[in-house]
């Protein structure tokens, strides 16, 4: 994809002036130059050209905030004044992967005050003999040298200052904190209730059995008086019916007349 189209999709119906990131990766440059970007994205910060074939960063525009800028596998070799002429806080630069073979092709980045970190890697350049010293020598504001500072001491994984995470990271950490503690609560919440579930299954379990236990007694009385009145079955009526008196606390008329006859 040209890289005036490839601009065109990026901005989205967007202003240039409104864009502070924009990454322009593996569209096609013609010429080896940069074409379509202008001064007026005046406000962008962060500039991506990775592998877009460059030979030459003469026709990159005037972008006094830019601070990171990746250059990344093009085929540049010199013409490095134009980024301290136009673009004055640059920050980052990487420019791994070109043509880049001399100490002294790096002397114009002297003018970039604020730039701390560089990178070279797969440069030609690198292969020099005490190649980290003379960079460092020649270029003291660099904090950070393809990845390492002077000390041999490995950059972090990202600067808060030039990507402007340091606040959202303390906020998305304070935010992580409180959700901890809340998730703490819902859990504590989640085992006082399975315990006081556990607790009414017990008191229904008990209940359940006393109720068995009244079922078995009830079965048991009712079992005793069938056998009483089965036995009651057994014996002659007048028996029974005599039985049935002294059970009600009566006297049998025929034991009453007997006596009278006596």
């Amino acid at each position: 994809m040209e890289m005036k189209k490839r601009l065109t999709l990026e901005l989205r119906n967007k202003k240039p002036g409104e864009v502070k990131e924009l990454v322009l990766d593996n569209c096609r440059s013609d010429d080896g130059k940069i074409v379509g970007l202008s001064s007026d994205f005046e406000n962008l910060e962060f500039l991506s050209m990775i592998n877009i074939n460059l030979l030459s960063v003469s026709n990159l525009p005037k972008l006094n905030k830019l601070r990171k800028l990746e250059l990344s596998d093009n085929r540049i070799s010199g013409g490095l004044e134009v980024l301290a002429e136009r673009t004055p806080n640059l920050t980052h630069l990487n420019l791994s992967g070109n043509k880049i073979k001399d100490i002294n092709t790096l002397e114009p980045l002297k003018k970039l005050p604020n730039l701390h970190s560089l990178d070279l890697f797969n440069c030609e350049v690198t292969m020099l003999i005490n190649y980290r010293e003379s960079v460092f020598s020649l270029l003291p504001q660099l904090t950070y040298l393809d990845g390492f500072d002077a000390d041999d001491q490995e950059a972090p994984d990202s600067d808060p200052e030039a990507d402007g995470d340091g606040l959202e990271d303390e906020y998305e950490n304070g935010e992580g904190e409180e959700e901890d503690d809340e998730e703490e609560e819902d859990d504590l919440d989640e085992e006082v209730i399975d315990d006081e579930e556990d607790e009414d299954d017990d008191l229904e379990g008990e209940e359940e059995e006393d109720g068995v236990d009244d079922e078995e007694e009830d079965e048991e009385e009712d079992g005793e008086d069938d056998e009483e009145d089965e036995a009651d079955d057994d014996l002659p009526r007048g028996e029974k019916r005599k039985r049935t008196l002294e059970d009600e606390g009566e006297e049998d008329p025929e034991d009453e007349e007997d006596d009278e006859d006596d």
